[in-house]
C-alpha cells in the first residue's frame, strides 16, 4: 500500500466495542474510515472519539446524524457515519456507494458487525427465528459486505484491497449454548478461506482475526462470570480492546504482496487453551 495515498476503510459494527476501537486507531493514524452501523448516534459517538484521538483533545460534538468528523482539507484521518444493517442487501449496497462515489476507491474491509444472540438459551431451545438472526448478521451480512468490497477492490484502480473477518476465537472451540454463534464463526473462516484465493488473481488479500475476551460491553459479564463447559460459572480475565485495534492496523497496512492469514488475539489466562 502507498503510504503517500490516502487509505480508504469501511468499518462495519463501528458503533461499539471491537468495531469502535478499531475505527478509532485507523483514523487516529491517518485512515479515511466510513464508520457502518444501525444506530447513527452510536456512530457519531465513534467519529468524535476518533477525532479526539487524532486531535489529542477531548472529544467533541460530530453534528446532526449522518454528519462527518473531519481535520482540515488536505490531511488524512477522517470518518464518515453511514447507518447499515448488514443483514439487509440494499443497506449494504448504499454503503458501498457511498464509499464508492465519496472516496473512489477502498483499502480495507474491517467485517467485524455480529451478534451473540440469545445467552444461555440451550441448543434444544433456540428458537429458529433467534437463529436467523444471528446468521443473518454474522455470515450473510459478512458475505454481503466481503462481495461488495471485492467488488470494487476489482474494478478500482489501482486494483486490489484487503479485507479482514472478525472471526473470534469461537471459530475455533465453542462455548456452551453458542451454537448459533459458533456455526457462523467456524463458516467465517471458510469465508476467509474463499476470499483469499479466489481474490490471489485481482490483489485482493483476506485475512481474519480470532479475539478472546477483549474488554468492550458484549463481554462485561465475563468479569462476574461465564458459564464453563464443566457446567460451572466462573470469572475470567479480559484484555484491553486498544490491543486488538492496533493487531487489525498492523494486518490492515502490510503491503498487498503479504498477509496475516489468521491471528488470534486473546487475554493470556482466558481458560481458551485447554477449554472444557
Amino acid at each position: 500500500m502507498d503510504a503517500n495515498r490516502t487509505r480508504i476503510a469501511v468499518v462495519t459494527g463501528a458503533g461499539s466495542g471491537i468495531g469502535r476501537a478499531v475505527a478509532v486507531e485507523l483514523v487516529r493514524t491517518g485512515w479515511t474510515v466510513a464508520l457502518a452501523g444501525r444506530r447513527t448516534d452510536r456512530l457519531e459517538e465513534t467519529a468524535s472519539l476518533a477525532q479526539a484521538a487524532l486531535a489529542g483533545e477531548p472529544a467533541v460534538d460530530t453534528g446532526g446524524p449522518g454528519g462527518d468528523a473531519e481535520p482540515p482539507d488536505g490531511e488524512n484521518g477522517t470518518s464518515t457515519c453511514v447507518r447499515t444493517d448488514v443483514s439487509r442487501p440494499e443497506d449494504v449496497a448504499a454503503l458501498f456507494a457511498a464509499v464508492r462515489d465519496r472516496f473512489g476507491r477502498l483499502d480495507l474491509l474491517f467485517n467485524n458487525a455480529g451478534t451473540f444472540g440469545p445467552g444461555g438459551v440451550p441448543f434444544e431451545e433456540l428458537p429458529y427465528d433467534a437463529w436467523r438472526h444471528v446468521v443473518g448478521t454474522n455470515l450473510d451480512g459478512a458475505f454481503l459486505c466481503a462481495q461488495a468490497a471485492y467488488r470494487q477492490m476489482k474494478e478500482q484502480d489501482p486494483q486490489g484491497g484487503r479485507i479482514i473477518n472478525n472471526g473470534s476465537i469461537s471459530a475455533h472451540t465453542p462455548r456452551p449454548h453458542s451454537a448459533a454463534y459458533t456455526a457462523t464463526k467456524h463458516a467465517l473462516t471458510g469465508l476467509t478461506k474463499s476470499l483469499s484465493l479466489d481474490g490471489r488473481p485481482y490483489r485482493i488479500a483476506c485475512g481474519q482475526i480470532d479475539i478472546g475476551n477483549a474488554a468492550t460491553d458484549m463481554t462485561e459479564r465475563m468479569r462476574t462470570g461465564a458459564l464453563q463447559a464443566n457446567g460451572e460459572m466462573a470469572p475470567e480475565p479480559v484484555m484491553d480492546v486498544a490491543d486488538v485495534a492496533r493487531t487489525v492496523r498492523h494486518m490492515a497496512e502490510l503491503p498487498l504482496e503479504a498477509n496475516v492469514q489468521f491471528a488470534t488475539v486473546l487475554a493470556s489466562a482466558m481458560p481458551y487453551v485447554g477449554r472444557g
